[in-house]
């Protein structure tokens, strides 16, 4: 007897007690036909602020016809998103991580409560990305997600340009390096059209990610967002989903260990972003995986970077689209000895089959051989010490710097940190702390590109590290260490420093230290209070109440 593909459906379209329920469908046209079909929810982050979610609601009509074709019926429904982007350096980025949380129970809530069948997540944003795949493990329905695409370069001045440049462009305008007028020509061009930033950036790193864990598509993340082969990516999407439903494939059937450290060995691999951290976490979370701070730390050692992707290198991902995708980045994983081949992907093959796939355009420098690595070990590290007894992150892609000390200057926020910089008041050699920028301390723990670009800018990049309890862009590089754990609103021995102490980060002894003995350190945490919280009520002040430290991901459950 064939599989009933309604089992959630039937309980809200079927039977004479459901005729109100019927009537309300049919009333935005849904027929009876539609409704004896099994029920796809099509989650949509569709937002018209911003290029990285703009094109959404093209990509959602093609999977609905995909589902269509195959069987189903689609019903769509949109959730919230933040432009990282847009938000960064101001009150409004404490929302982005946040959002992470908002996105993956709005498309639980809707989903429960529509009892769909399955479920299509179509994401194109740093949050949206992780928040739809949290959402597709915890419900367990059959589903995928479907990554939007990545921007185009912009051109000036005869090269290919990102937002990055716009940011560190900020910078060099503040020391005189550049011009009103050459700012704003950059600005002008940077963004040409939808998509997510255009560097091995969080979108990208996460869309790779997807790939990895085999819960989006091998070569549908990689596929730039208004290529014309992206409305094929889409309609396949719906197509594959009514597949799923028949093979009864789920998530945590996919998002397993072995597809975890897979996912963790892209990252590394890419020179991916230090956000991957909280999201794979937040993702485990979900599916009931143990990962632990150093799980990142011994993949990415055993992992050679091969990506010569911005922030630290020199391409963006519509050049590893034109090189032949994550899916040979796979390949040459598979080459190493280092993913689990036999991971299960939503296409129902094996990541080992997907990568064995692979096509590499003659002569494409973005990603290397195994006999030319870019580096042979992965762009990231996890450093402890008495600073960060929990461990923070350091993105060491395309960073020259693997050991710096210096005087602390201590800034108790984003904004006082950036005026320093801009003012010239931050000097080489200097360790800039910026702490209460955590996910309780902020609330939503930050990103720091305004800053971290800024230092960049101002040609201090090579002499200044930062280190924060917040977080960073994907664009961020140099010796930058995040999500310093615990963090200063939670009595973290961040909260201890003083401006002037000095600070000691030791990338190959993965170290982070301050050079005070252990009684000088607890007499001053001794001495500690916690500070009244900024938001007294609201999605804010229930998120700063039920956040973990970031070294768990920074969940709410």
């Amino acid at each position: 007897m064939a599989r009933d593909l309604r089992q959630q459906s039937r309980a809200i379209t079927e039977g004479p007690s459901r005729a109100p329920a019927r009537a309300m469908l049919k009333a935005v046209g849904f027929s009876d036909d539609d409704l004896r079909r099994p029920i796809v929810g099509v989650a949509n982050t569709w937002t018209e602020i911003g290029p990285c979610n703009f094109h959404l609601r093209r990509l959602a009509a093609k999977v609905k016809e995909g589902i269509r074709a195959a069987g189903g019926t689609p019903m769509e429904f949109n959730t919230v998103s933040i432009s990282d982007g847009i938000t960064m350096g101001a009150e409004g980025m404490k929302a982005s991580l946040v959002s992470r949380e908002v996105i993956a129970d709005s498309i639980e809530l809707v989903a429960r409560g529509n009892m769909f069948d399955a479920l299509v997540a179509i994401s194109g944003c740093d949050k949206t990305i992780p928040g739809t795949v949290m959402a597709l493990a915890r419900l367990d329905l059959p589903g995928l997600m479907l990554y939007g695409g990545s921007i185009e370069p912009g051109r000036y001045e005869g090269r290919d340009v990102t937002i990055q440049d716009v940011f560190e462009a900020v910078g060099a305008h503040a020391t005189g390096a550049m011009s009103d007028a050459e700012l704003k020509a950059l600005e002008d061009v940077a963004c040409p059209g939808a998509g997510a930033c255009g560097g091995q950036f969080t979108a990208n790193t996460m869309a790779a990610v997807c790939e990895f864990l085999g819960i989006s598509a091998m070569g549908s993340a990689s596929v730039p967002a208004t290529h014309e082969q992206k409305d094929e990516v889409a309609f396949a999407a719906g197509e594959l989903v009514m597949d799923l439903l028949e093979r009864d494939l789920r998530p945590r059937q996919i998002i397993t260990r072995e597809a975890l450290e897979n996912a963790i060995a892209s990252v590394a691999a890419t020179g991916g972003s230090t956000n991957a951290v909280l999201h794979l976490f937040a993702i485990a979370n979900e599916v009931g995986v143990e990962l632990e701070m150093d799980d990142f730390d011994r993949i990415s050692k055993s992992t050679p970077l091969l990506a010569d992707l911005k922030p630290g290198g020199q391409f963006v991902a519509t050049d590893v689209y034109e090189a032949g995708g994550w899916q040979l980045v796979a390949n040459r994983l598979v080459e190493a000895g280092i993913l689990h081949t036999d991971a299960i992907t939503v296409t129902g093959k094996t990541i080992g089959e997907e990568a064995s796939a692979a096509r590499e355009t003659a002569g494409q420098k973005v990603v290397r051989p195994l006999s030319d690595p870019i580096s042979p070990n992965g762009g990231l590290a996890i450093l402890r010490g008495n600073l960060a007894p929990e461990g923070c992150v350091v993105k060491i892609a395309g960073n020259s710097m693997t050991y710096h000390r210096g005087p602390a200057r201590v800034f108790d926020s984003e904004e006082s940190a950036f005026e320093a910089v801009q003012s010239g008041n931050v000097k080489k050699g200097d360790v800039v702390i910026i702490r209460y920028e955590g996910p309780v301390g902020g609330p939503g723990m930050r990103e720091m590109l305004g800053v971290t670009a800024a230092i960049v800018g101002a040609g201090l990049g090579d002499s200044v590290a930062l280190l924060t309890d917040g977080r960073f862009s994907g664009a961020t590089h140099g010796l930058m260490a995040g999500h310093v754990a615990p963090e200063a609103a939670r009595g973290g021995p961040i909260a201890a420093l003083q401006d002037g102490d000095e600070i000691v980060i030791n990338v190959e002894d993965r170290r982070i230290d301050v050079e005070l003995s252990q009684k000088e350190l607890q007499a001053r945490l001794a001495g500690w209070q916690a500070r009244e919280p900024r938001y007294k009520r609201g999605v804010m002040a229930k998120y700063a109440k039920l956040v973990s430290s970031a070294s768990r991901g920074a969940v709410c459950a």
